[in-house]
């Protein structure tokens, strides 16, 4: 454990986890000043001045300078000019999810990757519950974890979202199983447009783990079997345990249809493939990532299988929204990258129609084009980054047409959809140009659909 008693501790950013942290370090005796270049809500502004927590907002002065620690929110750049000042000038800075880390009393199951993290913590936590186990969700997902933190204990495991940008300011944080999905380039505008920062941050995840520890990999990935293939041999190097669904490998895979574990102190089968709850190949991934890491957590087959085919998955991710004349409507809003909506253009075999755009994150939505001509009968663009989907898809979709909001893009859906379609909002991009969200986003998609 870091003392922080009486030391002089900035925090960068008065969103939910800058919040969290500053309340936990005020709490273990440290004098915290909150600083944040936005102005601050009010929730979190009452929250700070209840607890007697000096904040400034619109702007860093020097008094953000000043201090012996600068802990970083999740939504502060590596390359902030307050955070350039305080490296600059030698001094430490760290993420929120390493204080935290600092007070954890419990295993920690930490689950990174460009995509899936949500359902696979969600669907870990769900495991956890049927089995009578006791565990904490928090992280990336809208509980920080500097808020749960003082609620751990041997009895309990903490379950956690872990997002690149909180890797990125990791001193001794380190999880005793982590889960590492898949590597694909999201987010490129926090690194520079460099794939290669991106795939260090990711990185960092292993990297901060021992000998005693456990990385459970998407071996399916080529990025992620590459990097996991640099570290193998290395002093220090957690156990490795792949998950694949293409090929039998020392972890968790498929023979013959069925879901099967294969390791040094595990042989075993799991549950038939086809009674999984959700669908796409992704979806079977996630699924086999769940198991391996529930196994090596020593919780029984029985919940492990009653979770593989019963869990619901999580709003915003493939979410059926209704059925209207025969065409089925599915919210994906939580599809923020081009690999997302690759992956969900695979789930289905039917026309689909598919609203896409937003805030545009350096994506290359050529990478969609052999599912986009198979399956997509038109485009609706929305947002900043429409003119950027028209632009890369024309003649790889039959017809691209721009909606100006929401209920806009659905009307627009409606008029062409045929019995037999599906819609599809998988947007391929960040959700703040027209929402305060994805879940806004979503949100606002399921009320238009749900007026027709």
């Amino acid at each position: 454990m870091t003392l922080v008693e009486q030391q002089d501790i900035v925090v960068a950013g008065a969103a939910r986890s800058g919040v969290a942290v500053a309340m936990l370090l005020k709490r273990k005796g440290a004098r915290v000043f909150v600083s944040d270049i936005g102005k601050i809500s009010e929730e979190h502004r009452s929250r700070l001045e209840q607890a007697g927590i000096p904040f400034e907002e619109q702007g860093h002065t020097d008094k953000a300078r000043a201090g012996d620690l600068l802990v970083l929110s999740p939504g502060v750049p590596s390359d902030a000019p307050i955070v350039r000042a305080w490296k600059n000038a030698g001094k430490q800075v760290v993420a929120e999810i390493e204080v935290a880390s600092w007070y954890c009393k419990s295993r920690i199951i930490a689950v990174t990757g460009s995509n899936g993290k949500t359902t696979v913590v969600n669907w870990l936590a769900d495991v956890w519950k049927r089995a009578g186990r006791s565990c904490l969700l928090a992280g990336n997902i809208g509980t920080a974890f500097s808020e749960v933190v003082e609620q751990t204990s041997e009895e309990v495991d903490v379950i956690l979202e872990v997002s690149s940008f909180q890797l990125d300011h990791i001193d001794r944080f380190r999880a005793r199983v982590g889960v590492l999905l898949n590597i694909t380039p999201d987010h490129l505008n926090r690194y520079h447009n460099q794939f290669e920062e991106y795939i260090a941050s990711k990185m960092r995840l292993p990297g901060h783990q021992t000998k005693d520890d456990i990385l459970i990999y998407g071996f399916d990935d080529p990025v992620v079997k590459d990097q996991v293939r640099k570290l193998s041999g290395r002093p220090g190097t957690p156990v490795l345990l792949p998950f694949s669904s293409e090929m039998e490998v020392p972890g968790i895979f498929l023979r013959n249809g069925v879901i099967r574990i294969q390791t040094d102190r595990l042989n075993e089968e799991v549950l038939p493939m086809k009674q999984l709850a959700l669908p796409g190949k992704h979806n079977l991934r996630n699924g086999l990532a769940v198991a391996l890491a529930a196994r090596i957590c020593e919780i029984d087959k029985g919940p492990i299988r009653e979770s593989l085919s019963g869990f619901e998955g999580v709003p915003h991710r493939l979410q059926k929204v209704r059925e209207v004349d025969g065409v089925t409507w599915y919210n994906d809003s939580k599809a923020t990258n081009v690999n997302a909506v690759w992956y969900a253009l695979t789930s289905f075999s039917k026309p689909v129609i598919l609203i896409m755009g937003g805030r545009d994150k350096g994506n290359d939505y050529s990478e969609l084009a052999s599912e986009i001509r198979k399956k997509v009968k038109l485009i609706v663009a929305i947002g900043e980054g429409r003119e950027a989907v028209r632009e890369q898809l024309q003649g790889v979709a039959p017809v691209i047409w721009f909606a100006e909001s929401m209920q806009d893009a659905v009307r627009k859906c409606y008029m062409k959809a045929e019995r037999g379609d599906v819609v599809l909002l998988s947007p391929a991009c960040a959700s703040f140009d027209m929402f305060e969200s994805y879940e806004d986003r979503g949100l606002r998609f399921i009320q238009s659909v749900m007026t027709l």
